[in-house]
């Protein structure tokens, strides 16, 4: 640049209000200023590009072929300026960014699809990155600051989290059509004393867990766990080999597929299924994402 002289949007403004105009008066007006120090700006622009922009005589301004390529790239850059201008003040306000939203797996056959519906209608361009984790997976994410907000169940106190409570969903228990208990209409504790239980380590799902532990030793029984798949998917996919029988949450015994049957528990296991977030979470799409949280609270599920 020439002594020291730097173009930026605003000398593009000049030349494109000249260029639109072709009229040194009526684009000095666009600019709300007077006409001498239009023209020394216009002058000053085409000295510092050494390139002449213009043709002017006394009754005619007209662009020279290097001004009408100037001209294009001038509309674009500003164009792609204001694009920009609008989407920090859109990404501030929660309108438009990204959001890491994780969820148990389970979560995506009762609250999630409605959440995610809803937030996708109400943000459109905000873009969701879905990622499928593990209870304990989601809260180690969520306090490293990786996901922005998660389905997840309830551990308890967690002042570090803001947390809405999305459902209560209960337990029920999963068996072989041809298990001597699938005739049986509701499953008592006391019958299941000798049964083989296939259930999530506590180190996967520490509150799933802890509830079916609970269950059975309110009745003082030590139940019998024969193997500790983490994903309640495998565990679905042992109970149909007919290794044993499992406690799952009732949102995922539809579509269990054929010789596999659930049944209703005596005082079933209740566990809060809830939507956290960071408290101190700085993306401005969070706090929609909470809010439409709490429009699809449900009693149980």
């Amino acid at each position: 640049m020439l002594s020291g002289y730097q173009m930026d949007t605003r000398h593009m403004r000049f030349f494109m209000a000249l260029a639109e105009t072709l009229h040194f008066g009526r684009a000095a007006e666009r600019m709300n200023m007077s006409q001498p120090p239009f023209s020394r700006q216009i002058a000053m622009i085409e000295r510092t590009l050494g390139v002449k922009l213009f043709e002017r005589n006394s009754r005619n301004v007209a662009l020279t072929p290097a001004g009408k390529h100037f001209m294009e790239d001038c509309r674009n850059v500003l164009g792609q300026f204001e694009d920009a201008c609008r989407d920090v003040r859109l990404v501030a306000s929660g309108m438009k960014g990204e959001l890491r939203f994780g969820f148990m797996m389970h979560a995506a056959h009762s609250v999630v699809p409605e959440l995610v519906q809803l937030y996708a209608k109400a943000r459109p361009d905000v873009r969701l990155v879905l990622d499928e984790r593990t209870p304990t997976e989601i809260d180690e994410m969520l306090v490293a600051g990786t996901l922005d907000a998660a389905v997840t169940f309830d551990c308890g106190y967690a002042p570090h989290l803001q947390t809405v409570l999305l459902a209560r969903e209960r337990l029920r228990i999963i068996m072989r059509e041809d298990h001597p208990l699938a005739t049986v209409g509701q499953i008592y504790p006391e019958k299941l004393r000798e049964e083989k239980v296939i259930a999530a380590p506590a180190a996967t799902a520490p509150a799933l867990r802890s509830a079916i532990n609970s269950y059975f030793s309110a009745k003082g029984i030590v139940p019998h766990v024969v193997l500790e798949p983490r994903l309640q998917h495998t565990i679905i996919q042992l109970v149909a080999k007919g290794l044993g029988v499992a406690l799952i949450p009732v949102s995922l015994c539809t579509g269990m597929g054929t010789g596999l049957i659930s049944r209703t528990l005596t005082d079933a296991p209740q566990l809060d299924v809830v939507l956290r977030a960071p408290m101190t979470t700085k993306n401005p799409a969070v706090s929609a994402f909470m809010e439409i949280g709490k429009s699809i609270q449900r009693t149980s599920l």
